[in-house]
This record gives structure tokens, sequence and C-alpha cells, in this order.
């Protein structure tokens, strides 16, 4: 029995021998293989996730229509920063290409027609947005058919002390008191230069705005140093900008520049007519587009009926090729409840409409139906856009609304004002040219 015993000791201990050792360190080593295998995968996971939600946010970021703009980023940027401050974040955002974009084709029921020319909708953006032309093709890109710069003064001025700009959120309101700051004509022309393609060839249907179904207008403003009663700094401002414009914005109405809305009396206004026609008539043609630039007057609300009268008058008997309804206002409707309503300076946005509307009925009754009309004043929706068509305006313009609703406003504006002409089964087109045929002044 020992002899067994011991046998089998032995047979175990050449078990051992002949059996594979591992060492703890082997052991170790496959352990921390398995696990870096595992991490890698999980790395891999988290960054296909991490890309794949990046991707779905930027396609979500880039469709002007989607809420984070309106309700999220908008109020965000209004409520973290003071007015002015929010503003050029706003301008610098869509000067840099990184702004969202209307990614829906305008649909046939919106197109409109100026001056012979078909643009894709009715909708554009006012002057005082992108005061510089920083960031012309980044507003196109959010569906408005045509896009007003300025106001441009011939030299660079800093425009009024700050503050300037005051929101009237309880009452969707603005006031302003810029006063023309601009960079001026030289800075804004070497940009307008700069978006020119190097081997551009000019169309029949070339516009200055570079984009088909669009147009680029830039509004001339007169610095505060020059005499206010001399035409010159908005001459200098046609010959300047005429090859670069499809059309040029008078602007004698804001409120913000010491006697500038006294060039609306009728002496001085007509002055100003001659001389600013006279001029661009002398241009050569644009290389951009082979046409010298229309010229357009923008009108102040605050006139008096008798001087609407004049103004249509003088307008009958010039060249000006139409007429903005309006600018902003210095009166102070008493359904304002916001505390900002005594700051100095003009009001814009839903407060402006009723007075805006009116004074585009009095002029669409005293001009030709040949005298297109911009309706501008309290424009934040599709029904907003139509009353000015049926009171006879052939285009529209928003400009507060857009500051408080964010870059999905045209297109928002476009989709009610479509689903509104639908239910009627009619188009833009014919809305204006039934309301203009019926409501201007005919020679007697």
């Amino acid at each position: 029995m020992a002899a067994i015993h011991l046998r089998t000791i032995g047979f175990r201990h050449v078990l051992r021998k002949q059996a594979p050792h591992h060492s703890p360190v082997f052991t170790r080593s496959l352990t921390t293989a398995s696990s870096s295998s595992q991490s890698s995968a999980r790395t891999a996971v988290y960054a296909t996730v991490f890309a794949a939600s990046v991707g779905l946010f930027a396609v979500y970021y880039y469709d002007a229509r989607s809420a984070i703009h309106r309700y999220v980023l908008t109020p965000v940027l209004r409520r973290t920063f003071d007015a002015e401050t929010g503003h050029k974040i706003a301008v610098k955002v869509l000067q840099s290409g990184l702004g969202p974009r209307d990614p829906v084709q305008d649909d046939e029921k919106l197109r409109a027609e100026f001056w012979g020319r078909e643009l894709s909708n009715p909708v554009g953006l006012a002057a005082g947005f992108d005061k510089d032309g920083e960031a012309i093709d980044g507003i196109l890109n959010l569906g408005f058919s045509w896009v007003e710069i300025g106001s441009v003064t011939p030299k660079a001025q800093p425009g009024n002390p700050k503050p300037r700009v005051f929101h009237l959120p309880d009452d969707a309101a603005l006031i302003n008191r810029y006063g023309f700051p601009s960079q001026g004509a030289a800075s804004v022309i070497s940009r307008l230069r700069a978006r020119i393609p190097k081997f551009h060839e000019t169309k029949g249907d070339t516009t200055a705005a570079l984009k088909p179904g669009s147009v680029l207008a830039i509004n001339l403003g007169k610095n505060k140093s020059s005499p206010v009663e001399s035409p010159d700094d908005f001459v200098t401002g046609v010959k300047t900008f005429g090859p670069y414009a499809d059309v040029l914005v008078v602007n004698v109405s804001s409120p913000n520049t010491p006697g500038l809305r006294g060039l609306q009396n009728r002496e001085l206004l007509e002055d100003l007519l001659t001389s600013v026609t006279k001029a661009r008539d002398e241009l050569e043609p644009s290389p951009i587009t082979a046409r010298r630039p229309r010229l357009v007057l923008k009108i102040a609300p605050d006139l008096e009926e008798s001087q609407i009268v004049d103004i249509a008058d003088l307008i009958r008997k010039s060249n000006i090729d139409g007429v903005i309804v309006s600018n902003t206002t210095i009166s102070r409707p008493a359904s304002l409840t916001d505390l900002n309503k005594s700051e100095m300076g003009g009001l814009s946005g839903a407060p402006l409409k009723p007075r805006a509307l009116q004074v585009l009925k009095t002029l669409r009754a005293h001009v030709p139906a040949s005298i297109p009309l911009i309706g501008c004043g309290g424009i934040s929706t599709g029904a907003d856009a139509l009353d000015y068509a049926r009171a006879g305006a052939s285009l529209v313009q928003v400009y507060t609304g857009f500051g408080y609703d964010g870059v999905g406003t045209c297109r928002r504006i476009k989709d009610e004002l479509e689903a509104l002409l639908r239910a009627e089964n009619t188009t833009w087109k014919a809305v204006v040219d039934e309301s203009v045929q019926k409501l201007s002044w005919t020679k007697p």
C-alpha cells in the first residue's frame, strides 16, 4: 500500500511538471488586453453616438425653421446682452457663414413683380439691421427676396451716444436713436466688390444680389456734419453705389439726424429729387447688372396728409421709381405699456403698423400704378404682409419682427402668407395687381 501511495504522489508530481505554468504577470497581461479591447469598443461607440448627435444637431441648427432659434437662441441673446450688442452678434453670425438657412423653395403663389422683374417672394429685410453690408449673403440665405443695407454715409461717423437702442418686449416694439453709425462708403464698397465673382458674367436676369430672384438695395444716409439743406451727400451716394446696387434708397425720414426730415418739405425735396435722379441718369450701366439702379424714396409715417399729397405730386413729376412707407415714428401710441416707451428715438414694431398702413393708403391714392410702394412697419405675420398688399404695396419689409422672432421669421411669414393665399385660391401678384389698379391715382 505504501508503494502504491508513493507511485501516486510521483504521478501527480509529473502531471504538475508537464502542465503549462501561467505566471501572475501573464494573467494580468491577458486581463489588461481584454479591458483595453472593451474600452476601445466603448470609445468607438461613444464617438459614433457623439458624431451622429453633432450631425443631427447641425442639421437642426442650420434649418432656420427650427424652434430653437425662435424660442431659445434669440430670447437668450436678447436677455443676455444689451440691444445693440445682441444686434452686432447676430450680424457677425450671419457674416461668418455659420448662420441658419431657409431650406424650402418658395411657392409660386408668393412670386412678386418689381419693375417687370420677378422676385421669388415679396418679403425683404429693411435697412438698419446690416448697416455696413457685412452679412448680405447670410441674410439672403434666410429666404429674403431682397436685402436693404445701410444707411451708409459718405464719411465714417460714430452715430449718437450709447445707449441708443431699447427693446419694448411688452409691446413687440423697439426704439432706436442710432443716428446713422456708419463705417463709411469706402468700407462698404470694398465688401461689395469682394462679393463679385472673379469671372462674373452678366446675363439678362443678373442682379446685384448675385442670387436669382433677389435684389440688393442700398440705403443712402447723410453725414451729421453736412449742411442740412444740401443734397450733395445723396448725390455722392448715388455715384458711389450706383454700379453695385439694384435699388438706391434716398432716406430723408430718419428721426435721429437733426434736420433730415426737413428734406421732406416740398421745396427741399424737389431739389433733392432733381439732383439724385440727374446723378443716376448720368451713370454708366452697372458692370454687374448692365442696368442703372432704381431710385426709391423712404418717407416718415409722421407726415400730415397735406405733406403726403405734396410728396406724391413731386414724385409724379420726377423720375423717382418707387417709395418705401415708412420709417420709424416719433409718436408714442397710447397703447404702449413697456417702461422703455419714454426713450427718445424712432419707434418701430407692431405699434407702428396702423399709422404706416394709413400713410401707404393715402400715398397710393395719389401716385400712379407705375410707381410701386414698399410697405414697412409692424410686419411679423403673413396676415400683416397681406394687409399691405391689399392697401396697394408691391413688396413688404420686416425689421423689428425679425429681431424678436429670429432667423426663421422670413420663412414663417412666407408659409403663413402662402396658406392665406391658397385658402383664397389666389396669388400675391394677383392681390397686388387688383389693389394697385383699384387704389392708384389716375390722371384726371
